[in-house]
């Protein structure tokens, strides 16, 4: 298209090129999402194989009872009006019962292997969703949010759940239930047949605009509860925040209009099943009466016998009923279909942070780390770390000051390998981060941050979180160490005390020093504080500096902090400015300098004057 080309054209190709996009990522997802359905269902084809033999019998059973009702009327009757037994019909009834109990069993039979492989594959999708969460990388939660995490957990699989229970159901036994009335009828009496399948096509018309319809309604209901869990969790969630800020009445009309969003979507669904189903109603009521109209005359002129047709009358009644429960069926399956890709899309996202094919193996970490031209940049962000050559000696421990923005805690983190490098290596004893086994690393390397995140249970549990084995004398031997055991001893369940959501029950400062004593348990070769000790008040930050002295003896140690108090237990000083290493040494040579450091003292020293 040339220059000079008229904005409407303009639009026009940008809208094709769009459309051409849409469908091309419409079919990923349903590709993606088909393929995450036939991967959970696999394991269970027997079962699924039995499910249809099952479905298959029920609905034949069913499809017996108005043939039967035919023939009781036509031959069982007849005898009796002159002057017969009723032997005939028994034997008619005694088939109908039989045939009956025959779809009452195998229904029986349905519901309970259906509802057992239905629990297994959303037992196997909730563990995979989880694990696959637990795995991947920093980088990944820190642009998805808990509520969004939380909606694919709960809402999109309760939505598969819905299909499970009853989809299969639905749709194979309408579907055998379309085909074998629209056969018996053709058996019955062809004329009719005729008549009763002639608004079919009209039929299919209006389902195939209802299923149209239905996947692009269905698929905003997933994404407006989405927003509305994640808005809801966010909420609660900084709930002192919120309150702190007066923020109730903004994030109430946020909620608002988000929860309107759900509640519109909701709605058009809602309108698309309105006609659907009373047009589904209408077209079989008129299609009765036809067959009545039509089949009544045919019956006056002896073309049809009265049984034929109320077995007609009872057939259409079942051809029909399908149909609704065809919409149901949709409905459950576009909800479903829209759960199952956002599932999908979450299960294939692949690690930033990807484990090695071939680990090497470290059975014991000494602790030395090394960056080799080390470059770092956020995804779509500015390089924060240009290029960085360091080592640290194992047993050594580094303090690391600069101002916000230095690349401090970005250091951490790769030291850490929540992230791995651009370009260059960092290593651990001569061993590549991207090369050592997972579970070694996170063995060998141990991270406390200033969130000091403390999990629901007992001051105990949280203590033993690196350690789930770890013994009783072990937890308060950590916590001795650490300078925790003394306030642990003043509670009334001492150990065993809830720490309640978030260790809610207790102060910053507490809540730190179980952090710590949960660190030092694990014993890593490598252990990183960032910011560890800002929730700690002045006796409580000497506690643990006295603590760390004794504990780091012969641990590597990487301390970022800008309490400059923290420095004095290093044995060296790193000083960072714009990902670069401005001054190196020990504290009290840089103290004595005219530097960068010299000067954060000096102000600090002044601070406390």
């Amino acid at each position: 298209m040339s220059v000079e080309a008229t904005g409407d054209g303009w639009r026009g190709v940008a809208a094709e090129e769009q459309d051409h996009l849409s469908d091309r990522v419409s079919l990923l997802l349903r590709t993606r999402s088909r393929r995450l359905l036939g991967d959970l269902l696999r394991p269970h084809r027997r079962g699924m194989a039995l499910l249809v033999a099952i479905i298959v019998l029920s609905s034949a059973a069913g499809l017996a009872i108005p043939y039967l009702v035919a023939v009781g009327i036509d031959d069982g009757i007849p005898p009796m009006l002159r002057g017969g037994g009723p032997g005939t019909l028994f034997v008619i009834v005694a088939a109908v019962v039989a045939a009956a109990l025959t779809q009452a069993l195998t229904r029986q039979a349905f519901l309970r292997l259906s509802g057992r492989i239905g629990q297994d594959i959303l037992l196997e999708l909730r563990r995979r969703v989880f694990d696959h969460f637990q795995r991947l990388s920093l980088s990944f939660h820190e642009k998805y949010t808990s509520g969004r995490v939380i909606s694919r957990l709960t809402s999109d699989v309760e939505a598969i759940a819905e299909l499970l229970a009853s989809g299969l159901d639905g749709l194979v036994t309408a579907v055998l239930t379309l085909v074998g009335t629209a056969a018996m009828l053709l058996l019955l009496d062809a004329h009719l047949a005729v008549v009763a399948l002639l608004p079919l096509p009209l039929l299919l018309l209006f389902t195939r605009w209802f299923r149209r319809g239905s996947s692009v309604t269905y698929r905003r209901t997933r994404e407006t509860v989405a927003l509305v869990i994640v808005h809801f969790v966010e909420s609660m969630t900084g709930i002192r925040a919120v309150q702190a800020f007066r923020r109730e009445p903004r994030n109430q009309e946020i909620f608002e209009r988000l929860n309107q969003d759900y509640r519109d979507a909701n709605m058009r669904g809602m309108r698309l099943v309105a006609v659907f189903m009373p047009g589904v109603k209408l077209i079989g009521n008129v299609t009765v009466a036809a067959v009545l109209l039509y089949g009544g005359w045919l019956a006056l002129h002896d073309a049809v016998t009265v049984g034929v047709l109320a077995a007609f009358l009872l057939y259409l009644r079942q051809f029909y009923e399908p149909m609704q429960e065809i919409s149901q069926f949709y409905n459950t399956l576009q909800s479903a279909s829209a759960a199952l890709e956002k599932l999908s899309g979450v299960l294939e996202e692949e690690p930033a942070v990807a484990e090695p094919r071939h680990p090497a193996a470290l059975p014991y970490a000494k602790g030395t780390v090394r960056f080799e031209a080390v470059e770092f940049a956020y995804p779509d962000g500015p390089p924060i770390i240009p290029a960085l050559d360091l080592e640290l000696p194992a047993g050594q421990t580094m303090a690391v000051v600069g101002t916000t923005g230095a690349g401090k805690t970005t250091l951490a983190k790769l030291i850490s390998r929540f992230y791995d490098p651009v370009d260059g290596r960092v290593l651990l004893d001569g061993v590549d981060l991207r090369d050592l086994d997972e579970a070694a690393l996170r063995r060998s390397v141990v991270m406390v941050t200033q969130e000091n995140f403390l999990f629901s249970g007992t001051i105990a549990e949280n203590i033993r979180f690196g350690r789930p084995d770890a013994t009783d004398e072990e937890v308060v031997a950590a916590a001795r160490a650490i300078g925790a055991h003394a306030f642990v001893a003043t509670l009334p369940d001492g150990y065993d005390t809830q720490v309640g959501k978030r260790g809610g029950r207790m102060s910053a400062g507490q809540r730190q020093l179980v952090a710590f004593a949960r660190a030092f348990l694990a014993d890593p070769a490598v252990l990183i504080l960032d910011e560890a000790t800002s929730s700690l008040d002045v006796p409580s930050e000497r506690l643990v500096q006295r603590a760390l002295r004794t504990i780091l003896a012969d641990r590597t140690a990487v301390i970022i902090a800008h309490r400059l108090s923290t420095v004095e237990i290093a044995d060296r000083v790193l000083v960072m400015e714009g990902g670069r290493v401005v001054e190196d040494g020990p504290p009290q040579r840089l103290i004595a300098g005219a530097g960068r450091f010299a000067r954060l003292h000096r102000a600090w020293v002044e601070s406390l004057a």
